[in-house]
C-alpha cells in the first residue's frame, strides 16, 4: 500500500496514514483504508484497531489541490467512497482507537470521530474539527450526526457553522478527544487504553459498543444519493469553483 502502513501486534493493529508531510486525503488512501477496514473487520486475529498519523499531522484534511482537478465521475467517486468509508469506519465493531499526533481538520477530524477514543497531541498549534464550511465544501448528514454524538447538538452546530477548529484544551473541554498528551506519548497512551479494552470480554464490549451507538447508527444514511448530488452539484457551481481555485492557489504557494 502506498498510503497506509500497518504494524501488527499480538492482539491489533496500528493502521498509520503516511502519505506525505500532510498525510493529506486523496482517493488513493480512501481506497486503501477501506480495504484495511474491510480486513481487519473479518480478520478474527485482530481483536481493535489503533488509527493514527505520523507527528504532527494526524491528517490536514482533503487533498484539494488533487481533488480539484477531478473530473465529473471522479469527483462523484471519490464522494461516494470517502462517505462510504466514513460509515464503515463508524460501524467497526471492534474497539478503535485514534492516536492525534497533531492537526486534524475537516477529513483528519471525519477519521478521528469515527473512533472510541481519542488522544491528541498538546500544544497550541494543532487543532482538530469539522471546517467544510470554511473551506467551502459541503457537509453531509452523516458527518453532523457523528460530530453532534460527541460533542452534543447546540455545539455541533455552532461550531459546524462558524467552521470552528478547536486547539486541545478545547476538544477536550467539549468531548471532541478524550485526552491531551505530550506528543511523545500519544502512541503509548493509545496502546494503554487499547490494553484497557482488550481486558473486557469481547462479545460484552463489541455488544455494548453497539448499543451505546444505536441511535447514530440508526441514523446513519447508508444510501445518502441526496447528499452526495447536493454535495456534486455545489461543488461545479461557478461560485464555488472561483473561491476553490482561490484556495488551491493559496495552497500551492505555501
Amino acid at each position: 500500500m502506498k498510503t497506509i502502513q500497518l504494524t501488527h501486534k499480538e492482539r491489533y493493529t496500528i493502521v498509520q496514514l503516511n502519505r506525505g508531510k500532510v498525510n493529506a486525503i486523496n482517493h488513493e488512501m480512501v481506497r486503501e483504508l477501506t480495504t484495511v477496514f474491510t480486513d481487519l473487520e473479518t480478520n478474527s486475529k485482530v481483536e481493535g484497531v489503533i488509527l493514527t498519523g505520523i507527528p504532527h499531522f494526524f491528517s490536514a484534511g482533503l487533498d484539494v489541490i488533487e481533488l480539484y482537478g477531478y473530473n465529473e465521475a471522479q469527483i462523484a467517486s471519490f464522494f461516494e467512497d470517502f462517505g462510504a468509508l466514513h460509515i464503515r469506519m463508524a460501524r467497526f465493531p471492534k474497539p478503535l482507537v485514534c492516536a492525534i499526533p497533531g492537526y486534524a481538520p475537516a477529513g483528519g477530524c471525519v477519521f478521528a470521530i469515527t473512533a472510541d477514543y481519542r488522544i491528541m497531541a498538546e500544544g497550541d498549534a494543532y487543532t482538530i474539527g469539522l471546517n467544510e464550511v470554511a473551506v467551502n465544501i459541503q457537509i453531509s448528514n452523516n458527518l453532523i450526526e457523528a460530530y453532534a454524538f460527541w460533542v452534543g447538538n447546540g455545539k455541533a452546530h455552532e461550531y459546524i457553522l462558524d467552521g470552528k477548529l478547536l486547539h486541545g484544551k478545547e476538544a477536550l473541554a467539549s468531548g471532541l478527544v478524550n485526552a491531551i498528551v505530550p506528543l511523545e506519548e500519544v502512541m503509548s497512551v493509545a496502546e494503554k487504553k487499547m490494553d484497557q479494552f482488550l481486558k473486557a470480554d469481547t462479545g460484552i464490549l463489541r455488544n455494548t459498543k453497539r448499543k451505546l451507538r444505536s441511535t447514530w447508527w440508526n441514523n446513519l444514511e447508508n444510501d445518502a444519493k441526496k447528499d452526495l448530488g447536493e454535495a456534486i452539484e455545489l461543488w461545479w457551481s461557478p461560485r464555488i469553483r472561483s473561491k476553490m481555485k482561490a484556495f488551491v492557489d493559496s495552497l500551492q504557494k505555501k
